[in-house]
């Protein structure tokens, strides 16, 4: 019985326990334009036989790495193993979808159900797996415009929060009519997301002319921008800051009003040195669309001849150098650091030896 005649085979590989499959799925990416992707751990994979034809990875609920051999289109094979991987995402709990693919693979995808975000002209399309995703979560911001001719914005992830958050916060209240600072939701920082916002929330939460907001799947996150959840890798993708800051300007700034986006210098990060420089770009260019979006980036500020970062205040908690951090952050930090995550001191050889 020849090849042709054989049943296909569905499989779910998970490639930090199976490496032996990760050169044969690179090979048919190469065959089909695309690369393995940082953060793609598993896939579904179709094979005829032994012959593999068909592969699509899942990161969390984010479909990638989709590719069929260009000797078995037409044969339904696509739309195939697009459905066991949408599945498999549905068995392990997700149930709103993305997925990276090309312009020019829109159309097929539609067919499966997923729905166009936004382009990155002639790169990538991000789509989503419910036709009002994005458009319900714009309406659910809408409900906290505040008009203003000069309406700003903060994205900040504040891992932890800092006197340097702090600055940069009043700084900008300081040049606006109202401010909207949203914290990253991605959980996947050394801080949670519910320590972290409510290190924000006790921070600059009393202030007036100011709402903070919980971020969502649709801003710095592994939907929008995962290369800066990989950033100690040393990963930057052009597409991926493009995807997020396309995303901010053609509908979450319009949904608020939001004319001005702030952000602080960066000195250590090359990914968010990286993503700054790119805001440049995608806020404010003469885009087709939404409106620009102008982008002020402000001095860091110092203590003691040094910017204050967030890293610096981990690499100093991780050293148990507790007293250091104490002029970087603000109390409730402070206080939160030293009752949760600050390391237990190290036993003392004499009583150990006593025990």
């Amino acid at each position: 019985m020849g090849e042709e005649c054989e049943e296909l085979a569905f499989e779910t590989i998970e490639l930090s326990r199976q490496p032996g499959e990760r050169e044969e799925i690179v090979q048919l990416l190469a065959k089909c334009g695309l690369t393995m992707e940082e953060g793609v751990d598993t896939f579904v994979v179709c094979r005829r036989g032994r012959r593999l034809l068909a592969c699509a990875g899942l990161e969390a609920n984010i479909v990638k790495c989709v590719a069929t051999d260009p000797l078995c289109r037409g044969e339904s094979i696509s739309l195939k193993v697009v459905s066991e991987v949408v599945h498999l995402a549905y068995e392990r709990g997700h149930a709103h979808l993305f997925l990276y693919t090309r312009p020019n693979n829109i159309a097929f995808f539609a067919g499966c159900g997923f729905y166009p975000i936004v382009e990155v002209p002639g790169l990538v399309t991000v789509m989503e797996n419910t036709p009002i995703g994005i458009r319900a979560y714009c309406n659910r911001l809408k409900a906290k415009r505040h008009d203003g001719e000069r309406i700003g914005a903060i994205v900040m992830n504040a891992n932890p929060f800092t006197h340097g958050h702090e600055y940069l916060v009043h700084q900008a209240l300081a040049h606006c009519d109202w401010l909207h600072v949203f914290v990253v939701a991605e959980d996947v920082s050394f801080f949670s997301y519910a320590d972290r916002y409510a290190l924000v929330s006790a921070g600059i939460g009393h202030l007036p002319r100011l709402t903070l907001h919980h971020g969502s799947p649709y801003m710095v996150s592994r939907a929008t921008f995962s290369s800066y959840f990989f950033k100690d890798k040393g990963v930057v993708g052009d597409c991926c800051t493009a995807v997020d800051l396309l995303i901010f300007r053609e509908f979450i700034a319009p949904a608020l009003g939001i004319t001005h986006r702030f952000v602080g210098t960066e000195p250590f990060c090359p990914t968010t040195r990286k993503y700054n420089a790119d805001m440049k770009y995608w806020l404010q260019a003469d885009l087709s669309g939404a409106p620009p979006v102008a982008v002020v980036e402000i001095p860091r500020v110092e203590t003691a001849g040094t910017p204050i970062s967030a890293s610096e205040v981990r690499r100093l908690l991780k050293a148990g150098s507790m007293e250091a951090i104490d002029r970087l952050v603000p109390p409730a930090t402070l206080d939160l650091l030293t009752r949760k995550y600050a390391p237990a001191p190290a036993a003392d050889p004499i009583l150990m030896r006593a025990v």
